[in-house]
């Protein structure tokens, strides 16, 4: 019995690939992780002597049964049910599956956690930690943008490295973003993170530039395009530095939604500026901010 896919089998994953890629409009990230899990599954019920097309709910138990034996975090088996019920969704309407053997899987309740919040001091002490803002080395400078951009727009990160040139109206201080599912929205942005990216442009920017930098704001020591795992590196070493808890970028983009609300924003607003397709998902910093109010009336209140 072999684990390896059978050149059907890749066949099949390569078409489901391109249906995530085209028809879904996923990311390569999230392709690939589906895609992934996905390959996986094949891998497991090959070595039982089962072939993509005899997949069945009781296999596919078995499969998330066997992660959950082995540690894995209760994120990753959601999202593995997510990739299974996607796949099984996809290839039953192809043809390889009469009835969707996924239709009964069910995905384990994942505790959600409040996200570790930076206090407004520590956040803007993480971009100062990194480089003055009028420093003119030129990879202190991008460092520095991109904190204050994460910050200030609430971001993601693969939505920053993606950024483009054109991406970015210094006048009226907005940036156009790209996000999941290739939707378009408007993020602004303010003065301090205004002022670092017109220096970027003059100074920091094209003393960068290469042969490889097309029409992209941010980069590498090399002149490409800055990559995730650079931007990542620059924001724990930043947040570190500021006395900060350990956070990478997915903390800046919590401390930014949780200060816009604690200032009065309103949550579709919020909603809208980060790009989450659904208000559940931003109301979990509504929660953030009840925990932090309550812990300033239980220090401040003498009855609390």
């Amino acid at each position: 019995m072999t684990t390896e896919a059978t050149p059907r089998e890749s066949g099949i994953l390569d078409d489901f690939a391109g249906f995530l890629r085209f028809e879904k409009g996923h990311s390569e990230h999230t392709v690939r992780a589906y895609v992934g899990d996905v390959r996986g599954l094949v891998a497991y019920a090959g070595a039982r002597g089962v072939a993509i097309g005899d997949l069945d709910l009781a296999l596919l138990r078995s499969w998330l049964a066997d992660h959950t034996r082995r540690g894995a975090a209760r994120t990753s088996i959601a999202r593995q049910v997510s990739s299974a019920k996607t796949f099984c969704g996809w290839a039953t309407r192809e043809g390889l599956f009469e009835v969707d053997p996924s239709s009964r899987l069910q995905a384990p309740k994942a505790h959600r956690t409040l996200p570790a919040v930076l206090a407004p001091e520590q956040a803007a002490a993480a971009a100062t930690a990194v480089a003055d803002d009028t420093d003119d080395d030129p990879i202190g400078l991008r460092d520095r943008l991109i904190v204050e951009l994460l910050y200030a727009s609430g971001i993601r990160v693969g939505e920053l490295c993606g950024l483009d040139m054109d991406d970015v109206d210094t006048g009226r201080r907005v940036l156009r973003v790209i996000g999941k599912g290739n939707k378009q929205r408007t993020v602004p942005y303010g003065d301090p993170a205004g002022r670092v990216i017109d220096r970027w442009l003059r100074v920091g920017r094209p003393a960068l530039l290469g042969p490889g930098s097309g029409n992209a704001l941010l980069l590498g020591a090399k002149g490409g395009r800055l990559n995730q795992r650079m931007a990542r590196t620059v924001v724990h070493r930043a947040v570190e530095a500021a006395g900060g808890p350990d956070m990478g970028p997915h903390g800046l983009r919590h401390s930014a939604a949780t200060h816009l609300l604690e200032g009065g924003a309103d949550l579709r607003v919020v909603q809208e500026m980060l790009g989450h397709s659904s208000l559940a998902t931003t109301q979990i910093y509504t929660h953030v901010s009840v925990e932090r109010l309550r812990a300033v009336h239980r220090q401040a209140h003498p009855r609390a």
